[in-house]
């Protein structure tokens, strides 16, 4: 219908085919959705993949309950910090982990109950919160750090690999037998196959807790390089949106 807002997101742009920056573009049908929401266009940029993916893994691969003890491993990545809001509006309790003590403040701010350091203590500090170790880990540093998170685990407790932060993108010699603690259960999460259905959802809880995007900074589209630069070295607190 004219003049429908719509979203687009990855289902597969950028992997199973190229894309690139454009100020007019031509996206398959499967990827766009219609959305229903009074959010402005930079913030309403800022949604689609990232709450896609949080949504995902914490409500499908993870079965997140508002019962549930969750850690969410690279919390102040823009992934981590919607993943925070996004579990904190059903009622979970939230651990976050940044590597940066200088990063707590922002963690709490977005609504984790406590914040780890990951200086190489992370187990001893995580257990002394809670003895029995947590029952949900979204882990988004991927390889590198997902047999430690296993441990962190109580019986019957769900981590979903969703990314890979840490540069590692496999495991190596990896022994599910021998490497996952019994009764522990691995998953993850592809953002390639995002729904109608699933997208009116988010949009529902986004209109219902009034819920809003971290907005790092906003680039011009040419600007594309200093968005990049900005990026990669690690100067985000949130989403970055490039806009025409």
């Amino acid at each position: 219908m004219k003049g429908q807002r719509v979203v687009a997101l990855m289902g597969g742009m950028g992997r199973s085919f190229d894309g690139s920056y454009a100020e007019f573009t031509l996206v398959p049908s499967k990827n766009v959705f219609k959305v229903e929401t009074a959010l402005g266009w930079e913030e309403l940029a800022a949604i689609p993949e990232t709450y896609f993916t949080a949504w995902g893994s914490l409500f499908d691969s993870l079965q997140l309950k508002p019962e549930d003890t969750l850690l969410i491993r690279g919390g102040t990545s823009a992934l981590g910090l919607t993943a925070i809001q996004l579990a904190k509006s059903v009622d979970a309790t939230v651990l976050a982990s940044t590597r940066n003590e200088n990063k707590r403040d922002l963690l709490m701010r977005q609504g984790a109950d406590n914040v780890l350091i990951d200086n190489g203590t992370i187990r001893e500090q995580l257990f002394s919160l809670y003895s029995q170790g947590v029952n949900k880990v979204l882990e988004l540093i991927g390889p590198s750090t997902l047999l430690e998170s296993a441990k962190l685990i109580r019986h019957h407790g769900i981590i979903c690999s969703t990314g890979v932060l840490g540069g590692k993108g496999m495991l190596n010699n990896f022994d599910p037998i021998k490497d996952l603690p019994s009764g522990v259960y691995l998953t993850g999460f592809f953002s390639n196959f995002p729904t109608q259905k699933v997208i009116d959802e988010i949009f529902r809880l986004i209109n219902i807790k009034n819920l809003s995007q971290t907005i790092s900074k906003v680039f011009s589209l040419d600007e594309i390089g200093k968005a990049h630069t900005f990026m990669e070295n690690n100067n985000a607190n949130g989403k970055i949106v490039v806009k025409t």
